[in-house]
Order: C-alpha cells, then structure tokens, then sequence
C-alpha cells in the first residue's frame, strides 16, 4: 500500500449566516432524522428549516456568525496525519472530511478521495459513540455518493470509539483540571459532574435499538474509573442530555433540569460534553452561555466547562492507533478496529455482527 485515505466523518455546520437555513435543510431532509416520504419530508424540512433559521442565526451570531467545525476538524486531520506518519513509513497517509449537513459534503469529498486515488480508504467518524443519526446517516450518503461517482476502492470503517484509551485518556486529563478548578472556587460546596450528551428521540432507541445512550453510559463510566485510578474519586454524577427540539419524547434525564436540581441541592457544577469532540454551536453556546445563564438564575455559584478534546494528543494518538489496528484487521471493526462486538446483543441498531471467534 503506497496511499491511504482516511475518511474523517462529522456534522458540518454553517460557515456564513446566510448558510444556516440551508444547513438546516439539509439536516431535516436526512431520512434519519425525519422519517417520512420524501415529499412530504421535503416539505417538512423546507418548513422548519426557515421556521427555526432566524432563531439559529442568532446562536452563530454569539460565535462570529459561523461554525467553527470545519476549521476545528482540520486541524485534527493534519494531526492526524502527522501522527500517521510516524508509524507508516514509505505511505502516502491524507485525512479527507466529509461533512453531513454543509460543505464539504459528500459528493465533494467523494470526489476528492478518487482524485487522491488510494490504494486503501478507512472511513472514521468523529462520533464516539456509533447513533443511527450520525454514524449510520454518514456511512449510508457515503456509499451513495460513491456508487454514484464511481469510487471502487477496497474500504473499511471504525464504526465508533466510546471506551477507546486515548479518547477516555484526554477527557480524563481535561476533566481532571475542570473538576480541581470547580473544588478551589465551590468553597466547600460539594461538586457534582454532569457528562452532557447531545439528545435523541427515545423512540429511535426503543425502535430502532439505536445504541447510542448505553455507549455514552458506558464512556462515562470509563472516565470515572479511569480518575478513580489517579486517586480522583467522583461521588456525585451521572449523564445527562442537551439540544432537545420538537415536540417528540427525548432520552433524559435533560441537562437543563439537571442544572435546575443542582441549583437546589446546593452543588457546584462541571459539565463534560462527553459526545463532542470539537467546540462548536452546542458548546459555546448553549453550554457556555444559555446554560451557564440558568446555572445563575438556579442559584448554581460554580459552574465549570470542560472543553472538548480537539487535538489533545493522547486523542489523536487514540485515532492513529485505531487505524493501525483496523489496517490489520479489514473486516467491520468496532471498537477502534476490534473484532469483538461492543454493544449488548439486544441492541438492534449496532452495526457489528457478534463473532464467536
């Protein structure tokens, strides 16, 4: 193998104010977000996508009037890339991005991986924990893209990466300073950590067995250990879950409400966004500023932002070791390259077929 194309996999956002309800189409014209006849799901998203775009641009106007994803998720890649070459002498190594809902999309990114012309394609999405919404949707326009163009290149996908070492390492390392910061300035006060994840319909996991809450679960259960074994004991936490919209029962308990009985109870607060790998609209915004606002009204005195991972190195080193490990094993991986199946076998929507090897 001489080039090797890895295919880095995220949301996207919207890089002008005038790009957001575009954006916003997009997402609400994904099968897997709206499940309805096209026509009628076309309407659907024409309609909320315009409905809800001046509340939208508002939030970007609070970051400069645009996501800064794209330019976050560069330069993970390039770190990427350097961590790639140092274990792969004499290979080509290129990260690609392929946003879902703005640019690049994947036709784009489709197009620029056959140009590279590959010996070899790994697709890795920034989503830690594998959702129907996220991993699934990208994987599916993906191979749709790619039919369609004609990209026929041997390929295979780290599905998702919750309890990875260097993932569980930089959030451990990040969370380690929030929650000392949150103890010097709680003045006694006891400290509770909320890991907030972004939410999901609960009938996508009723339904669809979507295996996303039980890996975010399980992720902050790692991290906890992981300070435990630092001599870092966390007595008071648990998982939450942000940016619910429409009128559709979500998974909870909500971070909102947790913020809210938290204030209550007298606490001082740490938020990890356990389910972001990079800052954009939903944590600079709605978890520094909107929530971090009813934090104060509910009487929350410490409130304290963990940041998300970005290019701490044991993260990106985690994302190379993945690599490495699926270039060894060419079948469907998960976790990270691994033959073994990481959800429970009741839960339908993991994509790994369980071994018995």
């Amino acid at each position: 193998m001489k080039r090797l194309a890895i295919v880095l996999y995220n949301l996207g956002g919207p890089d002008r104010l005038e790009a957001v309800e575009p954006f916003l189409f997009n997402l609400f014209m994904d099968k897997a977000i709206i499940d309805a006849p096209l026509p009628i799901r076309w309407l659907l998203a024409k309609f909320i996508s315009k409905r809800r775009a001046p509340v939208a641009q508002e939030i970007y106007n609070h970051i400069g009037g645009k996501s800064p994803i794209l330019e976050l998720t560069n330069q993970q890649a390039l770190a990427l890339e350097k961590a790639l070459g140092r274990h792969l002498k004499g290979v080509k190594v290129q990260c690609f991005i392929c946003m879902r809902y703005w640019h690049p999309l994947s036709p784009q990114a489709v197009q620029t991986v056959k140009a590279f012309n590959p010996d070899h394609i790994i697709q890795l999405p920034l989503y830690p924990q594998y959702s129907t919404t996220t991993t699934e949707s990208s994987f599916s326009d993906w191979d749709q893209v790619a039919q369609t163009i004609g990209l026929k290149v041997s390929s295979n996908r780290i599905c998702c990466f919750p309890n990875d070492s260097g993932w569980l390492t930089a959030q451990s390392d990040l969370l380690k300073a929030a929650y000392e910061q949150a103890l010097s300035e709680a003045g006694g006060k006891p400290v509770r950590v909320l890991f907030s994840a972004h939410g999901l319909p609960k009938k996508l996991v009723e339904k669809r067995g979507d295996p996303y809450p039980r890996q975010i679960e399980l992720g902050a259960a790692q991290i906890v250990q992981t300070l435990k074994s630092q001599g870092i004991e966390l007595t008071d936490w648990l998982v939450s879950y942000q940016s619910r919209v429409g009128r559709l029962e979500w998974i909870g308990p909500s971070t909102e409400d947790e913020i809210k009985r938290a204030g209550l109870e007298g606490n001082a607060l740490v938020i990890l966004p356990i389910a972001f790998v990079t800052e954009h609209s939903e944590t600079l915004v709605e978890l520094d500023i909107e929530y971090k606002h009813v934090a104060t009204e509910a009487g929350v005195d410490t409130y304290v932002r963990v940041p998300a991972v970005g290019t701490h190195p044991a993260f990106i080193e985690g994302l190379a070791d993945m690599v490495l490990l699926a270039l060894e094993q060419p079948q469907k991986t998960c976790p990270g390259g691994g033959k073994e199946r990481l959800c429970a076998t009741d839960v339908a929507g993991c994509p790994v077929v369980p071994t018995t090897t």
